[in-house]
């Protein structure tokens, strides 16, 4: 135990002084929350992978496959795929326009875009963002609560109280640069870890015969289709696009793009970046297959099946340490999420409404107090435990891909997107994908994720209610 709190600790004097190293005393607004826009392209592509998985890489998601093999590995089919695109066709149109509009945040980015002087379109994405991300945070305090609770056998209550100590302070400080820094840094030592666990686990069980061996007692382990029925196909494709949708609107990853020194440098940071997700996702994917094998009573929570794996394979120290590559991957997302929520009510709330003339320092401030409100609200939330990790992060990456995904495109790729087709598609896709679960359990009984009904409906608002109002405009001038 002593052993296993001492790794901690040093894991987390690591972070405390890549955060001091990485720390610009004199901070404007665009520094604090998008690094200047200065990044080069190795921390652009680590920062965006890493604030992407948080402790859903190393539980919810290896958990989904010890309970269901290899057909639920089209989850991460789909991530790779539409990351892939993410990176092709958002990311260098995102870094110019945003900064063509001077924009920092992605409801000053629509605001300006679409020539929005009502403010309706600030205030809509600073609610649906403050909805969905409240909830995302909060997934990730419930991994970090139920990490140190292991670890520790302390309260699950007090394993999420000291998970928030933990981000928070140096959020508070450093700003966008810092936790780019601390993605780099992150990202390098979580893909290490998660690649060795599997590693050392395989040879635990005596090898990749022996695990082959072993899983054939297991036949729904590998089958990636398990039956080639057009129903079963239309359900696996229907998984993978549901989560890969949702990487067009996450807010906390589009704004890593936004930070890139060079727009022509963006190539780079594809290859990289999506390089690291593939081995991330691919060695998760194993973990899952081998718990299998390791744990064939099952185990309690599921979710557990990585830390009583490090727990069986690593001695203490060695194990705490290992362990705090979950704490890394839920530091890197919650820290992105929470910055880029504080920033939109710094931006969108406070300066639009409240201060249009306030200084770049105040904003600063007012960002961090948002950083704590923020905080706040997500800790409350993750101490009643309501739901599963997973799905958590399911509903809030469902939400908040439906809000802003659908005009995130049309906004960069057809012009005669208007502001009234921007306020439809905002709302109708989060407002869908928020009650989708109760509609689709009280009526339909689908089990479709909320972003296909959500991201379709946003869309066709947005080209409708644009083109019908496009077309007015241009009769009643002439």
């Amino acid at each position: 135990m002593s052993q296993e709190l001492v790794a901690v600790f040093f894991y987390i004097s690591l972070l405390i002084f890549t955060g001091c190293i990485s720390f610009k005393r004199k901070q404007t607004e665009s520094d604090f929350i998008l690094g200047g826009r200065n990044l080069n392209y190795w921390l652009t592509a680590l920062a965006a992978h890493a604030s992407d998985m948080s402790s859903w890489l190393f539980m919810g998601y290896p958990a989904l496959i010890f309970a269901t093999g290899l057909q639920n590995s089209w989850v991460a089919i789909g991530l790779i795929a539409f990351m892939f695109l993410n990176w092709q066709f958002i990311a260098p149109k995102i870094r110019i326009a945003t900064e063509y509009y001077a924009s920092m945040t992605f409801s000053s980015f629509f605001e300006s875009r679409f020539s929005d002087t009502s403010g309706l379109i600030r205030i809509f994405t600073a609610l649906l963002s403050f909805f969905f991300f409240s909830i995302y945070i909060s997934s990730g305090l419930m991994g970090l609560g139920i990490l140190v609770e292991s670890l520790f056998h302390v309260p699950y209550f007090t394993g999420v109280t000291i998970s928030l100590a933990i981000v928070v302070p140096y959020l508070f400080i450093g700003g966008y640069r810092t936790l780019a820094y601390l993605d780099l840094f992150q990202g390098l030592f979580l893909m290490v870890v998660i690649c060795a666990v599997p590693i050392a686990a395989i040879y635990h069980i005596g090898g990749v015969e022996s695990l082959k061996i072993s899983l054939q007692s297991y036949p729904y382990a590998l089958q990636l289709i398990p039956n080639f029925s057009w129903k079963e196909i239309a359900s696996l494709l229907l998984v993978s696009i549901g989560w890969g949708l949702g990487y067009f609107g996450q807010p906390h990853i589009i704004t890593k793009f936004m930070g890139i020194r060079q727009a022509n440098e963006m190539h780079k940071s594809k290859y990289i970046g999506m390089t690291w997700q593939c081995i991330t996702l691919s060695a998760a994917t194993l973990i899952g297959v081998i718990g299998i094998v390791v744990f064939s009573k099952g185990l309690i929570d599921p979710q557990l099946i990585f830390i009583n794996l490090v727990h069986l394979l690593f001695p203490s120290f060695l194990s705490g340490f290992i362990l705090c590559a979950v704490l890394a991957a839920t530091i890197s997302t919650m820290d992105s999420q929470i910055l880029v929520l504080a920033s939109s009510l710094a931006e969108d709330f406070y300066k639009r409404i409240f201060r249009r003339n306030a200084s770049s320092k105040e904003i600063v401030w007012v960002s961090r107090i948002a950083i704590l409100l923020v905080a706040t609200i997500a800790y409350f939330i993750s101490s009643k435990k309501y739901s599963t990790i997973f799905e958590l992060v399911s509903y809030a990456w469902c939400g908040l891909g439906s809000t802003f995904g659908p005009l995130l495109i049309f906004s960069l790729y057809w012009k005669k997107a208007n502001k009234y087709g921007a306020w439809a598609g905002i709302a109708v896709g989060g407002i869908i994908s928020a009650l989708w679960p109760y509609i689709d359990r009280k009526f339909l009984q689908s089990q479709l994720a909320p972003i296909i009904p959500a991201f379709f409906l946003s869309s066709l608002a947005i080209w409708s209610i644009s083109y019908y109002t496009h077309n007015y405009c241009i009769g009643k001038k002439s």
